[in-house]
């Protein structure tokens, strides 16, 4: 017995849809932890401001991410790979 095309179209929609929704909700997270471990070793206490700029490296704004950083402290060259490992996801 065949399916009609509607129900298929569903049915692979809906599957699109939520694979999608399974392959985008690692990269929300993004790498967070590595960011702010990468602080930590610089000698940066890891407080909230720390946190908040590496969020912003998640979300793709790096120079906002750098700056924040490197206002609580941590060294230029290190601000910036530790905003790139936030902008990556683990």
């Amino acid at each position: 017995m065949l399916m009609s095309a509607r129900p298929t179209g569903f049915l692979t929609g809906l599957t699109l849809a939520l694979g999608g929704v399974a392959l985008a909700a690692p990269a929300a997270h993004a790498d967070i932890p590595a960011c702010t471990k990468m602080v930590q070793q610089t000698g940066v206490e890891v407080s909230d401001a720390v946190t908040k700029a590496c969020t912003l490296g998640v979300h793709n704004d790096l120079r906002g991410c750098v700056s924040a950083l490197t206002a609580v402290g941590a060294p230029g060259g290190a601000a910036t790979g530790a905003c790139r490992a936030a902008a990556n996801p683990p």
